[in-house]
This record gives C-alpha cells, sequence and structure tokens, in this order.
C-alpha cells in the first residue's frame, strides 16, 4: 500500500470561509441530489479506499486533504448541530468525481472550487462530482453544508451525547459521523474550528482558542487551530457547561483542562497531576510534540454508546469523570498511558490501522514503567515489568490464536489485550536484545523522523535497525507476524503455556475505542 507526505497548508487560511448555517435540516438525508452537469474531460473517478488491511472501506485516494474548517452551530432547543465542512484538497491524478467518508449526516449542499457540485450518499461515502473535471496536481476548495444529531442511532459513532450538548470521540472509524473527511490516519491535515452556542455552554476544541465573538441572542462563537496536522480519529469537539482551567506545565507550557462547573472542585486533584506526568515523560521521549495539553472529563458517565475509559484526542483527552475521581494510584498510570499517545499515536500516527500495536504497546509500555517506578501494583498484584511480562509471555502462543499476531490484527479484534500487552512484550523483548541505551535512542529517532507524519511497523523496525547497528527485521517480524511466541532475550527459562482452543473467545465491540485492555488500568 502507497501513503504519500500530506500537502501542508495554513489551517488559517480556511478560517472565515464557511459561515455557520441556520436552515432547518430535514429529517433524512435525500440519498441523491443533482446540481450543475459535469463537464467531462479526460481523468477518472478516484478509488473509494486506501487499502487499509484492517478497515479496507475507510479512507479515498485520488487527493489528499490539506485542511479542514468546520463550522458548527449548536442549537440546545433541538439538540442538532448546523454544519458547514469547508476542506482543502490537492488531487494526485485527474479527477471526474471522487468521494468523502460520511455517515449519518444530513447533507444540504456541496460545492467544489465554489461551484454547484453533484452528489450521492452511498453506505458510508458521499460521492461528489464537480462541474468540471479536477485537474491532476490542483487544490480546489470543497465545501459540504450539512446537519448532524449527536444521539442519532448509527451503526457507530464518533459523538457522546450528553445533557448539556456532546463531545468527539471518533476513533478509530468514527470521525466521518461528524464530519465528513477522508478519515484514515496516514491523511493528517491542518484542523481550524469555529464553534457557535448559545448563553449557558461553552464550544472548545482540538488546539488553541484564537478568537471568541459575542453574537446576538447571547450567543458565542470560539475559534480554535491547531499548530501541528491531525489525524481524523484525534480531532476533538465538545459543547457543554464548562469551566476552563488554566496551568503552566514544564517549560512554559500551557496545560488547559475542560471541565464540568458543578465537578470541577472535585477533579482537581487528578488535573493537579499533569505537569508532573509531562515532565516524567519528556525526560524519556523528549520535548511534548504540541501547543497545549489537557484533560476534557466530558459531563457524563452513562457508558452508552461504548464503554470508555479515556481517548487521546490532541491536546485534549477525553476522560468519563467518575474515573478520574479515584486516588492517584488508581488513575496515575493510564493518564500516563494517554499523555504517551500525544508521542506514539498522535505526533506520530500509525500508517494503517494494523499498526496500532506502536500506539498502544507504546502507550501501555511507559505507563506500566510509571507505575512500578511508583511502587503501584498492577490489576495482577505485580509490582515490577519483569514480572508482569513473564506473565504475558506465557500466554504469548494463546493470545496469538485468540487475538492474531501482535502487528496483524482486523476489525473485531483490534483493540484486545495483544495490541497493548502484547505489544509491550514485543518492545520488552526488543530493549532486552539492544540494551536500554540504544532502545531509548531509537524511540526518539523514531519519534523525530515521523513527527506530524504517519508511520508503519515496517518503518519501526528500519529504524530500530539503523539506530542499533544490527538488522533486526528477522527478530521484530518473528515477534510481530508469528504465529509462535520467539525466546525471550535474556530469560530462557520463561515458557510458554500450549494454546487451550476452548479459550479463544474474542468479542465483537460496537465501533469506538475501548482501554479496558490496557495494563495501566
Amino acid at each position: 500500500m502507497r501513503y504519500r507526505s500530506r500537502v501542508t497548508a495554513p489551517a488559517a487560511a480556511l478560517i472565515g470561509t464557511a459561515a455557520a448555517l441556520t436552515a432547518a435540516p430535514s429529517a433524512l438525508a435525500a440519498p441523491t441530489h443533482t446540481g450543475t452537469s459535469a463537464a467531462r474531460t479526460s481523468g477518472t473517478p478516484g478509488p473509494e479506499t486506501l487499502g487499509d488491511p484492517v478497515f479496507p472501506d475507510l479512507g479515498n485516494d485520488g487527493y489528499r486533504v490539506a485542511a479542514y474548517h468546520l463550522d458548527f452551530s449548536y442549537d440546545a432547543t433541538t439538540r442538532l448541530v448546523d454544519a458547514t465542512a469547508t476542506l482543502k484538497i490537492r488531487t494526485t491524478q485527474a479527477l471526474t468525481r471522487f468521494s468523502l467518508d460520511a455517515l449519518g449526516l444530513d447533507i444540504r449542499a456541496v460545492r467544489v472550487g465554489g461551484r454547484t457540485a453533484t452528489y450521492e450518499q452511498v453506505a458510508e461515502k458521499l460521492r461528489i462530482t464537480p462541474a468540471r473535471t479536477l485537474p491532476a496536481k490542483s487544490s480546489v476548495t470543497v465545501c459540504v453544508e450539512y446537519s448532524a444529531d449527536p444521539g442519532r442511532d448509527l451503526p457507530h459513532t464518533g459523538w457522546v451525547a450528553t445533557p448539556d450538548g456532546f463531545a468527539a470521540f471518533p476513533q478509530p472509524n468514527s470521525a466521518h459521523t461528524v464530519f465528513p473527511c477522508n478519515d484514515h490516519p496516514s491523511d493528517k491535515a491542518d484542523f481550524s474550528f469555529r464553534l457557535t452556542v448559545p448563553g449557558g455552554v461553552r464550544g472548545v476544541a482540538t488546539g488553541l482558542l484564537v478568537r471568541t465573538e459575542s453574537l446576538s441572542g447571547g450567543r458565542t462563537a470560539y475559534t480554535y487551530r491547531s499548530r501541528e496536522p491531525i489525524a481524523t480519529e484525534l480531532v476533538q469537539i465538545t459543547v457543554g457547561d464548562y469551566v476552563v482551567k488554566e496551568r503552566q506545565g514544564p517549560h512554559g507550557l500551557p496545560l488547559r483542562d475542560v471541565v464540568p462547573t458543578a465537578r470541577a472542585a472535585a477533579l482537581e486533584p487528578a488535573l493537579a497531576l499533569t505537569p508532573g506526568l509531562v515532565t516524567w515523560l519528556e525526560a524519556r521521549l523528549g520535548a511534548y510534540p504540541f501547543e497545549t495539553y489537557g484533560l476534557l472529563p466530558c459531563n457524563t458517565d452513562v457508558p452508552e454508546p461504548f464503554a470508555f475509559i479515556g481517548l487521546e484526542t490532541q491536546t485534549l483527552t477525553i476522560y468519563r469523570p467518575n474515573y478520574l475521581l479515584q486516588e492517584e494510584k488508581k488513575i496515575g498510570s493510564h493518564m500516563m498511558h494517554e499523555l504517551v499517545h500525544s508521542y506514539f499515536g498522535n505526533s506520530v500516527s500509525p500508517a494503517t490501522w494494523a499498526d496500532l500495536w506502536l500506539n498502544e504497546g507504546h502507550a501501555d509500555f511507559y505507563g506500566l514503567l510509571y507505575r512500578y517506578e511508583r511502587g503501584w501494583p498492577d490489576s495482577l498484584g505485580m509490582t515490577t515489568l519483569e514480572a508482569r511480562m513473564k506473565n504475558t509471555y506465557a500466554q504469548g502462543d494463546q493470545w496469538r490464536h485468540n487475538w492474531g499476531p501482535v502487528a496483524a490484527p482486523n476489525a473485531v479484534n483490534l483493540f484486545e489485550s495483544q495490541r497493548y500487552l502484547g505489544g509491550v512484550l514485543v518492545l520488552y523483548a526488543l530493549r532486552n536484545l539492544v540494551g536500554e541505551q540504544a532502545f531509548n535512542a531509537l524511540e526518539r529517532a523514531f519519534l523525530a523522523r515521523y513527527r506530524n507524519a504517519s508511520a508503519s511497523t515496517e518503518d519501526y523496525i528500519a529504524v530500530a535497525s539503523e539506530v542499533s547497528g544490527r538488522d533486526l527485521s528477522g527478530f521484530l517480524r518473528d515477534w510481530l507476524y508469528g504465529t509462535k511466541t520467539p525466546r525471550m532475550p535474556g530469560h530462557p527459562d520463561w515458557t510458554v503455556t500450549p494454546v487451550n482452543p476452548s479459550l479463544a473467545a474474542p468479542h465483537s465491540r460496537k465501533g469506538g475505542h475501548h482501554h479496558e485492555n490496557s495494563a495501566t488500568l
């Protein structure tokens, strides 16, 4: 599969190009709409896939997205969102038609280069036929007007409906239920947001607040802009009765937490842990890679439509509030897990969803190190990484039987323990083989080389081999793709328990991202 370098363009260029809309949304989106007829020249329809091995229908080819501007207007009475998504794309081939990912969005109008375009909603695709064929290697603005219901029942959703608004929980494949997009982590883009909300609630999004506007009727518009590119699955947009609490992190890093007003005091002990967490992690992985960080204990503890604890939406990690009300030793390692995702997963995103172990394995690895340094027992009562890895190693063949190799998941078992603790076991084996100094060096080299981009398992193997000065491709591929657990370097006495077929019970999930399999909980 081919992944090209992303096309950069400042998100600020899109701010102001799409105004909030006020037309009443239709109950259901029409399946097709005809605008002007397309003038036919040379070109072909863009492929409606990026060939992801886990989600083959996700993403679209023939173009790359440089920037998104999302203009949301929230109505507290109807609880609907009226929106305009403005995308700046660059074509990689001549296109008579192209598609965006979109599900559950009531599309009203589409314009390409300022001209009305024909569109059709088919399954989870929004097929767009511009008035004229788009030439190869050309830049064009795409504007989609639509409305959305955060409480709408969908096969999977990126919305978290709350009593006073909503939040976004788009990982892995549900950003396109919130806004039309090229919904794949290989196509990162710049983002800006304008959120118009009624009095009594606040709109907050990924990135930094750059403008606040007081509007008629007591409404307020908040504009945010990202400094760094974002994968669609990491976008955060939230509306609710929140207070923003600001504090300073290491080296003057601005920290902002977005907290339910009624629970701000109760959540303060958890929020106050962040500066120390950042300091600890920067000593191991280098400077925090974004413009700000903070927590969003969104205003709900209801587990539906899917159970979640936290998700690493960029610069603003979303949590269920009740989880953060526990004592530090119950939450500290998981808070570290989510912070690690700022590096592995956010700054360096997976090239495909088969590369998820790079995110989750690293997040659990450093989360466990943080836990054991403090002497906090894990969920099995263990207090050292070696003890936990010996226990995990014994289950290695069973997990490979149940959930496939570490770097070969499918859509059903994507978020099972194999991607979490199984990934930790791979990193532990690698560190044992090359030594702690070389391991630490290759980790930083990987993050530096692929910062603000996407990287594959093969990219990680290549960096590990280069930095360690030895060919690690065979070693790591055995660990990542083998059906049998390799021998553990430094521990020839460790044994693997034989597979029990009756224990194979992987379970499916209804969309969403789940961290209950994280060893840091």
